[in-house]
């Protein structure tokens, strides 16, 4: 890992890392700048109404045309109102680093400005030690921010040593005004509270930024800094993240250590080897491998920032027969390629399958999660044993219930037949009330045609396709996934275009979940002896 860089003024504002501006980071500064100025609107707020309301509720010389007249009531508010309109402003749009950095001392010297007007209206009115009200609001404000806004001590000290002259000012002007006696006291004790006060807020920023950074370090895989969790499931969990120089969307899957053992990290291995294989366009791509001083195994992949085929349908119903051929044939592409390499997906199901934009082209298809790919040209029978039934039982084919290990491409192609009627239906072909029947159903009963579920026309060509690949015999289906795309291209439909896709997601705004959110796999045990048997 190369060293890290010694943070600069700016640099203080990557809370994560130094190594160059990342959206989040900017994102997180812009929201917490925006923060503060809300948050001391709001404490400015509550002094300024329950000072106001105490003082016309209990004091009889402080009427309502007093309170309308006072100048620091002006001033007062005029704090609040600055914070309130920093706040808004911050709200909008992507302010430059540099437009954040003057935000940030604009903001905190305004306010304690405002203040310090207040503070000096009020002294004129009725003298008193004034500057002590002062000191303590520039004390909460400036430890206010920098608890809110990520920065490094020397940006934390510039802007609290600019942020304390209103509460110098006011000192001195006290200690002028008052008794001789008084002059060396206000006046000292001015400086040495607004050292006190800029030390303080330094090394809490100091504090907070450090740990900030140790989170940062903490979350870091090589080259990678890890985000939020955007997914997790039976193989790993899988989290947005970013690579220390490049700028391109990268996905981090973790092997949660709770799993680690030789069996899972042989299958881990397997997995990212597999996928990283494949090149075809429609398949995730896979960008880099480790395992981390501590033991934690990880691989990078493609960001998918799309949506899949189950929140697809489930938010927007069954699909234009269209665009269920043209997602198809992107799918039996992925697929072919597995195949000719050996290689049997053994999960594809809607959650696996995601619609993108790439290079400008929406509904662009990529296949995922080959956590339970099966290499058919190896000879390790650790990979699978024969009591037990892995997948997702809604789109398992029949030989992966009654013969897993002779499970092969064409039950990828039978799953993909499952998709595609979810797609046409908005249902699986098969439903029930546990997985065994599920199962059952997939074995045994044949499938309601999808123009019959549906209660209107597919067209014919479609469901024939459809329905083969829901044969229950393997040879009775497509003979692989190139003839599978073959036949799709003979379907009778006008082709789905970038054109129908935009106007889709325009008409049908899709609320994502996660962009990487993964089902868990479902694996049952089963003894397929004993249930044969009977």
């Amino acid at each position: 890992m190369p060293a890290t860089p010694r943070p600069t003024l700016l640099g203080a504002l990557r809370f994560g890392s130094d190594s160059g501006d990342s959206t989040d980071e900017h994102s997180f500064l812009q929201e917490r700048v925006a923060l503060f100025a809300l948050v001391g609107a709001l404490v400015g707020l509550g002094f300024f109404v329950v000072g106001n309301g105490v003082g016309l509720t209990f004091i009889p010389e402080y009427t309502l045309a007093e309170f309308l007249r006072s100048a620091g009531n002006r001033l007062h508010a005029g704090a609040v109102a600055v914070g309130l309109l920093f706040w808004a402003l911050l709200r909008r749009g992507r302010p430059r680093l540099l437009t954040l950095v003057g935000a940030d001392l604009a903001l905190t010297l305004s306010i304690l400005a405002a203040y310090g007007g207040m503070v000096l209206t009020d002294f004129s009115r009725r003298p008193g030690r004034v500057d002590m009200t002062m000191l303590l609001i520039t004390m909460v404000v400036l430890t206010l921010r920098a608890v809110l806004i990520p920065s490094t001590p020397l940006q934390t000290l510039v802007v609290s040593a600019i942020g304390v002259a209103p509460a110098l000012i006011v000192g001195a002007v006290v200690g002028s005004a008052i008794e001789r006696v008084w002059i060396f006291t206000a006046q000292i004790n001015s400086m040495l509270w607004s050292l006190t006060i800029i030390v303080v807020s330094t090394l809490t920023s100091r504090i907070i930024y450090g740990l900030r950074r140790n989170a940062a370090e903490a979350r870091r895989l090589g080259q990678y800094l890890l985000g939020e969790k955007i997914g997790e499931g039976g193989m790993g969990t899988v989290y947005r993240a970013r690579h220390a120089l490049l700028r391109r969307p990268t996905a981090i899957k973790l092997l949660p250590m709770e799993k680690v053992g030789a069996q899972a990290i042989a299958r881990f291995e397997r997995e990212v080897q597999h996928t990283s294989s494949l090149t075809h366009p429609n398949t995730v791509s896979i960008y880099d491998y480790g395992r981390t001083p501590d033991g934690v195994f990880y691989y990078a992949m493609e960001y998918l920032d799309g949506v899949d085929l189950q929140d697809l349908v489930d938010q927007t119903g069954p699909q234009d027969p269209r665009r269920v051929v043209h997602v198809l044939k992107q799918v039996a592409g992925a697929l072919s390629e597995a195949h000719s390499l050996g290689l049997v997906h053994r999960d594809v199901k809607p959650a696996n399958i995601v619609l993108c934009e790439r290079g400008g082209v929406r509904d662009t298809v990529k296949v995922f999660d080959f956590g339970l790919v099966k290499d058919i040209t190896s000879t390790d029978v650790s990979q699978s044993t024969a009591a037990t039934i892995i997948g997702t039982p809604l789109y398992m084919a029949p030989e992966a219930v009654t013969a897993p290990e002779a499970v092969g491409p064409s039950a990828d192609l039978y799953a993909l037949g499952a998709v595609a009627y979810f797609l046409l239906t908005g249902v699986p072909p098969f439903e029930g009330q546990s997985v065994v029947e599920v199962c059952s159903q997939h074995v045994h009963q044949a499938p309601v045609p999808p123009s019959v579920k549906l209660g209107r026309g597919v067209p014919a060509e479609l469901e024939r396709i459809v329905l083969a690949c829901l044969a229950k015999k393997p040879d009775a289906r497509p003979a692989s996934a190139r003839a599978l795309a073959a036949e799709l291209e003979t379907v009778p439909l006008t082709p789905w275009t970038v054109a129908d896709a935009e106007a889709f997601y325009a008409a049908h705004p899709i609320q994502k979940k996660t962009p990487l959110e993964m089902a868990t796999t479902t694996v049952v045990s089963i003894d397929l002896t004993q249930r044969a048997a009977e």
